[in-house]
């Protein structure tokens, strides 16, 4: 990609990382458009409803951006929640609304671009994934899971659009301070049973609340999608790099009991 990339379409825009982002491309002289069920449009960033779990709210919100720019340089898929509960005791409702934010708004985005990038022969997909998806969390695993799908999506991706000239790559922040926590869907149902949920959700927000800003990660967001190529992901922060290089060299069973201990 080069300097001559100015027009970003960004989900989940309206907070945290993605609304730090949205502002930063601002700043940078990009046009940005931000897709959320709760955004407003401010300082350079123009705002479109939509509930990315709605294939056709995401379909007529491109269509609305489309009307006010000829062209979608870069697509920054980050639209996600969290929920935290064991397997056994996660009810439906929860589970299917966990991945139809986090895996399925982001193909319907994907797929309601890709028609654009593939016309003008250029484009950059960025998906926002997840540590979490190496290291998969205990009591947390449908959000692990989710953002697991996530980065296969994007690797299998970047093959089957790569002749149309769009490069595709998966973005993988660590724990990041923002209102991310508070919203989680907490389900404390079965803490009888496993006497361990409660303390490993207390220490994994704990983590958060003491993670990385949400500036951080946008500045990491806007060199990727200004790089000239992409590797397949890149990590948020030294120590989650660093981790996740570890977790290269050691034996799973190794990682899996690290893990257990510290969510334990």
């Amino acid at each position: 990609m080069t300097s001559k990339c100015k027009t970003l379409l960004i989900t989940g825009g309206s907070s945290g990382i993605g609304q730090a982002t949205a502002r930063l491309f601002v700043d940078k002289g990009w046009q940005v458009f931000e897709l959320s069920r709760s955004g407003k449009s401010e300082n350079g960033i123009v705002h479109v409803d939509c509930d990315v779990t709605h294939q056709d709210q995401v379909s007529h919100a491109v269509a609305s951006v489309l009307e006010q720019t000829n062209q979608i340089d870069v697509l920054i898929s980050n639209a996600g929640f969290g929920i935290s509960g064991s397997v056994e005791f996660t009810n439906s409702e929860d589970l299917h609304r966990q991945f139809d934010v986090n895996l399925f708004g982001s193909i319907y985005v994907v797929q309601a671009v890709l028609p654009v990038m593939r016309s003008q022969n250029f484009g950059r997909i960025i998906f926002v994934s997840s540590v979490a998806a190496i290291f998969p969390i205990p009591f947390q695993a449908f959000y692990s899971a989710s953002k697991a799908a996530i980065s296969s999506l994007s690797f299998a991706l970047a093959n089957e659009v790569k002749g149309f000239n769009i490069s595709v790559c998966a973005f993988l922040p660590g724990d990041v301070a923002t209102g991310f926590t508070s919203a989680r869907n907490k389900s404390e149902v079965g803490a009888n049973v496993y006497e361990h949920l409660k303390t490993a959700v207390a220490a994994m927000e704990k983590d958060e609340k003491n993670g990385l800003t949400s500036a951080s990660m946008a500045n990491k967001l806007y060199q990727i999608a200004c790089k000239k190529c992409v590797r397949p992901y890149y990590v948020g922060g030294g120590k989650y790099r660093l981790l996740c290089f570890l977790n290269n060299v050691l034996p799973d069973s190794v990682v899996q009991f690290l893990l257990r201990k510290l969510y334990s």
